[in-house]
Parts: structure tokens; C-alpha cells; sequence
């Protein structure tokens, strides 16, 4: 995989831990990561992810 420009959330908070970093590869790839496990990514289309959110934010998902 090449180097990638990791971004964190705006939403962590600036401390260490518990933050959601995204990358980009191009248009049609978004790379998600724990910063607690930076060696576990999954990849993502930017609609899939917008998906997640919009349900996140709805509060639509069950434990």
C-alpha cells in the first residue's frame, strides 16, 4: 500500500487515542483506521461511508 496522508477526525479531540483517521487514495477510495490500531484499516467508497454516517448521526444502528 502506498504512504498515506492520515487525517483525523475534528471531532477527537486532539488527545491521543479513541480517533477515527481517514485517508484518501483517490476519488473513489476513502482508508479508515483506529488510531489505537494503526496497522487495521478497511477501505471505503466516499457514498458507503456517507451511509455509515448518515445512520450514525440518525442513531439507527443496534448493539
Amino acid at each position: 500500500m502506498p504512504h498515506l496522508a492520515w487525517q483525523k477526525s475534528s471531532f477527537s479531540g486532539g488527545g491521543e487515542g479513541n480517533c477515527i483517521e481517514l485517508a484518501a487514495t483517490n476519488p473513489d477510495r476513502i482508508h479508515l483506521r483506529e488510531s489505537d490500531h494503526p496497522h487495521e484499516t478497511t477501505t471505503a467508497t466516499p457514498h458507503a461511508l456517507a451511509n455509515l454516517f448518515r445512520t450514525l448521526k440518525a442513531g439507527h444502528l443496534s448493539r
